[in-house]
């Protein structure tokens, strides 16, 4: 399943330069995506090294609404399947402009929220996430790679338990210190995913 268009994306960009996504085309680049988009550790977002993962290191369980539970195998001296609630949205106007959202809840409980976006992002900017208009949460980037950057979350309850309620979440990136991109990403079938996750 390639990424989900967003309805009501805010702006165009094109952002991982010429060594990114725009090499691609759409239809490649949605491919692309596929192959990687359910990783919970390794996750690339079509630029140039997405092409190398395999696809057949990767296992999507079950689909609930717009989430996937996605699964890959155990590291090395593990036994268990890494597996994450995964969405990948490209905006509605522009289909080099994808994010990835990953939600990921481990063992001793610890629940991860893991945005990744393309490479050409204002890191110092950081990115904001806006549930359903009424509460905002404010991200910093954790590292990039030659794949894109991401940003990772511990979700607290109170904003886990916005998210099962929740219907929509405003991932804002931006370019520059000025120049931002809306993507919305949708919260239909979150909860049953959790399910299907524990």
């Amino acid at each position: 399943m390639g990424p989900r268009r967003a309805a009501g994306a805010i702006a165009r960009w094109k952002a991982c330069g010429r060594h990114g996504l725009e090499q691609y085309a759409p239809r490649r680049a949605r491919a692309a995506l596929r192959v990687v988009a359910a990783v919970g550790l390794v996750v690339a977002l079509g630029c140039a090294a997405s092409a190398q993962m395999r696809t057949a290191d990767l296992n999507v369980k079950s689909r609930h609404g717009d989430w996937e539970v996605a699964c890959k195998p155990p590291p090395p001296g593990a036994k268990k399947e890494v597996c994450a609630l995964v969405q990948t949205v490209a905006a509605e106007d522009d289909d080099n402009v994808v994010i990835s959202v990953h939600f990921l809840k481990y063992s001793d409980g610890t629940r991860v929220l893991r945005i990744f976006t393309p490479l050409g992002v204002a890191l110092a900017k950081g990115m904001r996430l806006n549930i359903d208009d009424t509460h905002t949460v404010q991200a910093n980037y954790s590292r990039c790679a030659q794949y894109g950057c991401f940003a990772q979350i511990e979700p607290d309850d109170q904003l886990f338990e916005l998210l099962k309620s929740g219907k929509r979440v405003l991932v804002v990136i931006y370019r520059t210190q000025e120049a931002g991109i809306g993507i919305p990403i949708s919260l239909a079938g979150f909860n049953a995913a959790l399910a299907a996750l524990q």
